[in-house]
């Protein structure tokens, strides 16, 4: 079977990425485990013998509203099968004033939540994802060419001449890589192209180098789309230059809240800039190449220009390296395979070559008409403006052309915040980044990356104060090592399957392999000095890092899986599973009391009701305050065991939590429960008016085994 049919079969399997990811299933040995666990675990009472019914069942009372909402907390809930309840509304309202208005002006700018079952209708159809995911790529024919022109125009004007064989080659780049990228989405339709194709082919440290490539590339995708807007805006209005950072970090904050909206949301807000522009560029086309044939197609020389670099192979291969920013963002449609409609591979496929058409189209005729009109890169203007001032000398449609411009460019943008949370799912997926990037937020985006990527380009863009020119020689290294990798995994992947044609898409992905790889190398050489050297150091220290993150996965895994006999660990209890079966259980209850009152009592009658031994502990600075607190204890009554501790030194925590690692150090199959009385203050500013050592004792014993802390809270009433 060829590779679009397996493609398509393993698509119809489901490669949706639903919020269920969260909760992987169980393996087979851990659910025998399991099975095990449950034949010898002895029921402390009968699972029907509750003091209140699960499922809800209505009263006789109407219920009250509750201060989360102006659901009453029965009402929340229906019944959709048994032992399930379903809830009908999210009602989780703070009961601060101030939460509420927090939470209203959250949904005000963010909509409503979206339930779970709505995934699947969240995803794009091929004329919403052409503009949303080929943003950047169609962008960056605005800044690609000058980024070309303005190394070559170092050589002086004669230089300027080699533009021409430069796009071509260029051109011939795309078109390898974007039929490279076109095999591997039916070959992997579940997305993350480059990381999983590399991870798959080459091994885990490839894909996590791929991985961090694209992080980067996305990170620099946001500030240098930011960086180029701002600048086109401040080209046709210079006025707001002194403002131009400040321009950025409200285009990438306002980027964030429409991707918070979701993904079809945000792809109906960025749908009409993109297609404006592509008119506006064409319409540009258009007219200049209408005036250049009025005069027989004769190039008008450009100014003269002293030379600032003699012209050597090295500014030749700078100025391709350069030019090949042009082709950052044709990765994004492998990368989200599963966002578009049914059959996802399929239109995927499609919209990719749309895209790497319409980029060729505008790329080459840009770099012709440039080279006709005789233009150069100025420090004021960009090219493009230029060539809009040149070729619409009156009229509105410069303007046009110039507001279309900026705001693909601020919008291209959006690519990477479709991207790069979606990478990041894949990786903590993995185990390769935090967990927290597997959640999708209340309208079914991955929050969590979309909010990391905004600080992240944020950062980047503030450091260097929206330089495009300081920006672009970080840009080039990250992609094509993300390009370079993922091409030489499908030359491995084809090499495995061997399916029907695998020579020939053998050897396109072997050209778009050989060609990246060509401009990684040219790119890290050539300007490492000029900032480069931040990519090609940080991509290691990226690899490390998601290393030392799955490391940590896996001892966290090793620890909590359920243990299959012949792997199993002698417990405390003397068997494998002795902690997870309630008759091996064996309790101490141990209560702090600072002073009798009505939170210690409290807390006391807690304990004991628990049926467990219980123990009191009281830590006085001196001895005749321990002697009055043995007194009052005996006029409680003396019901429970009380321990005192006398502490000169006037420290609590400390001697406490001493006090129970040396009780445990004893007996270590006792599980000790710490039950602390609190203090639940109603308003915050009360809070610094408390010690709240029960928060400070959570910590100190958070690290000793087998002790659990918990607290009894008594509300105030104001």
């Amino acid at each position: 079977m060829g590779a679009a049919g397996q493609g398509g079969d393993e698509a119809e399997r489901g490669t949706v990425v639903t919020p269920s990811a969260e909760f992987p299933p169980l393996g087979q040995e851990e659910r025998a485990a399991l099975g095990r666990i449950g034949e010898r675990w002895q029921e402390p009472r009968k699972p029907d013998d509750l003091p209140v019914d699960p499922t809800l069942g209505r009263s006789g009372r109407p219920p009250q509203p509750t201060r989360f909402g102006r659901l009453a907390p029965i009402e929340m809930f229906t019944v959709e099968e048994p032992d399930e309840l379903v809830a009908s509304e999210p009602a989780h309202l703070p009961g601060s004033r101030a939460g509420r208005l927090l939470t209203r002006t959250r949904r005000t700018l963010f909509g409503p939540p979206i339930s779970s079952a709505s995934v699947l209708y969240e995803r794009m159809r091929k004329l919403v994802a052409l503009p949303v995911l080929s943003s950047d790529l169609l962008s960056s024919v605005a800044y690609g060419p000058e980024a070309m022109l303005s190394v070559l125009v170092l050589a002086g004007s004669a230089a300027l001449g080699l533009s021409l064989p430069l796009a071509a080659l260029l051109v011939v780049l795309m078109i390898a890589v974007g039929v490279s990228y076109r095999q591997t989405i039916p070959a992997y339709p579940h997305g993350a192209g480059s990381y999983i194709v590399a991870g798959d082919n080459l091994g885990p440290v490839p894909g996590l180098a791929a991985a961090a490539g694209l992080m980067l590339d996305y990170v620099l995708t946001v500030s240098v789309s930011v960086a180029a807007g701002v600048r086109a805006v401040t080209s046709a209005v210079p006025g707001l230059a002194p403002v131009a950072v400040l321009l950025g970090v409200l285009v990438i904050a306002v980027l964030l809240a429409g991707n918070l909206r979701g993904v079809r949301t945000a792809g109906n807000i960025f749908v009409l800039p993109t297609y404006a522009f592509v008119v506006s560029v064409l319409a540009l086309l258009v007219v200049g190449y209408a005036r250049a044939a009025g005069r027989g197609f004769a190039p008008v020389p450009p100014p003269e220009l002293p030379a600032a670099e003699g012209l050597g192979v090295l500014l030749v291969l700078r100025a391709f390296s350069s030019g090949a920013v042009s082709m950052t963002g044709i990765e994004a449609v492998s990368n989200a395979v599963p966002a578009f409609r049914r059959t996802e591979w399929r239109n995927a496929r499609t919209t990719l070559g749309w895209m790497v058409a319409m980029l060729v189209v505008l790329f080459a005729s840009l770099v012709g008409l440039i080279h006709l009109d005789g233009l150069v890169p100025l420090p004021g203007e960009t090219l493009l403006s230029q060539l809009g001032r040149a070729t619409f000398p009156t009229g509105p449609w410069y303007a046009v052309l110039q507001a279309t411009t900026a705001l693909i460019l601020l919008l291209a943008a959006n690519t990477a915040f479709n991207d790069f949370p979606r990478l990041l799912f894949f990786m903590a997926r993995d185990g390769h980044a935090p967990r927290r990037f597997l959640h999708m937020g209340d309208r079914l985006a991955f929050s969590n990356g979309l909010v990391a990527l905004s600080l992240a380009a944020g950062l980047v863009f503030v450091t260097f104060r929206g330089n495009t020119e300081s920006l672009i020689p970080l840009y080039a290294v990250g992609v094509f090592l993300a390009f370079t990798l993922s091409q030489a995994g499908m030359v491995v992947h084809w090499r495995r399957r061997r399916g029907r044609g695998w020579r020939r898409r053998l050897a396109v992905n072997a050209v778009g392999a050989l060609l990246s790889g060509l401009v990684l190398l040219t790119a890290a050489v050539s300007k490492f000095t000029e900032g480069a050297w931040v990519v090609v150091v940080a991509v290691p220290l990226l690899v490390l890092l998601f290393r030392r993150i799955h490391r940590h996965y896996a001892t966290l895994n090793r620890a909590l899986a359920l243990h299959p006999p012949a792997t199993a660990a002698p417990g405390p209890a003397g068997s494998a599973e002795g902690e997870e079966l309630p008759q091996e259980v064996r309790h101490l209850v141990v209560v702090p009391v600072a002073r009798l009152n009505r939170a210690s009592l409290r807390a006391l009658a807690y304990a004991a009701s628990l049926g467990q031994p219980t123990l009191a502990v009281h830590i006085a600075p001196e001895e005749s305050e321990a002697d009055r607190f043995r007194e009052q204890w005996r006029a409680w009554g003396d019901h429970l065991r009380l321990e005192t501790i006398v502490s000169p030194y006037r420290a609590v925590i400390g001697p406490l939590a001493h006090y129970l690692e040396a009780l445990h150090t004893t007996r270590p199959e006792l599980t000790l429960t710490v039950i602390v009385p609190e203090v639940v203050l109603r308003r915050r500013w009360h809070r610094p008016l408390h010690s709240r050592a029960e928060q400070r004792l959570r910590a100190a014993l958070r690290a000793l085994p087998g002790v659990v802390v918990t607290s009894v809270p008594v509300h105030l009433a104001e």
